[in-house]
């Protein structure tokens, strides 16, 4: 009854554990290589159904304006929608598969809870446990996301030197980073970068730290922080 009287985010739920499993199997290919390769793009399919129902859910008045448009990318779900599109016909990266696996992950705990707690309020203790374990561990999670969200940057553009990805990848993923730093639900991305920033001033500052090395590094700063978007 919980179930059908919730069909939007039942199916949100059911898709999460789909890309929950379609990722682990990507990442540990127990049935081969060739069906990991098959394994990257359903996780990545999954996440978009996910993400264009979360939108639909949280705008479900869909109007072919600039101002629906520009609503909808301030939604988290919109970001990780161009997210599963930027990748889904890439040559499979294993970093880029972890924002996906984990978000479900999350997302589809929280749900089983409720749907236990709908059951029983003592039901499958052993499930309960491991699922308060993944939420005491969120904070980090999300941190580890952002981190890999921020590092896909340099790869995109690795990929395109070395003929794995395509010349249009790293300016699209530059406006989804973008996207994700002006984040108004996920401050995450913004915390990442200042808190790298500040790692990597602390080390260049040291008298060890070679000249060339200290300007390369300010150089770099200066040249990111122009980059980044103004957040109101």
């Amino acid at each position: 009854q919980f179930l059908m009287a919730n069909k939007l985010d039942t199916a949100m739920w059911i898709s999460r554990l789909f890309t929950v499993y379609c990722s682990a199997l990507f990442v540990l290919p127990l049935l081969g290589l060739h069906e990991a390769a098959s394994f990257y793009q359903r996780a990545l399919l999954a996440n978009a159904v996910t993400s264009a129902l979360r939108l639909h859910q949280r705008l479900p008045h869909f109007q072919l304006s600039r101002a629906f448009l520009a609503q909808a990318l301030l939604e988290d779900s919109c970001h990780y929608l161009l997210y599963s599109l930027i990748f889904v016909n890439s040559y499979p990266v294993t970093m880029s598969i972890f924002p996906v696996l984990l978000f479900s992950l999350l997302h589809a705990a929280t749900y089983t809870k409720k749907v236990l707690d709908a059951r029983s309020s003592n039901s499958l203790p052993f499930l309960r446990n491991l699922l308060e374990k993944l939420n005491a561990n969120q904070q980090n999670i999300l941190k580890f996301i952002a981190c890999n969200e921020i590092f896909l940057m340099p790869a995109t553009v690795f990929m395109l030197f070395s003929g794995q990805g395509s010349l249009l990848q790293p300016f699209i993923y530059y406006r989804f980073l973008t996207l994700r730093y002006s984040s108004r639900r996920n401050p995450y991305c913004r915390t990442l970068f200042t808190e790298l920033r500040i790692v990597v001033e602390h080390l260049i500052m040291k008298p060890s730290c070679p000249v060339f090395v200290r300007r390369l590094c300010l150089s770099s700063i200066s040249f990111i922080s122009r980059l980044a978007p103004t957040v109101a």
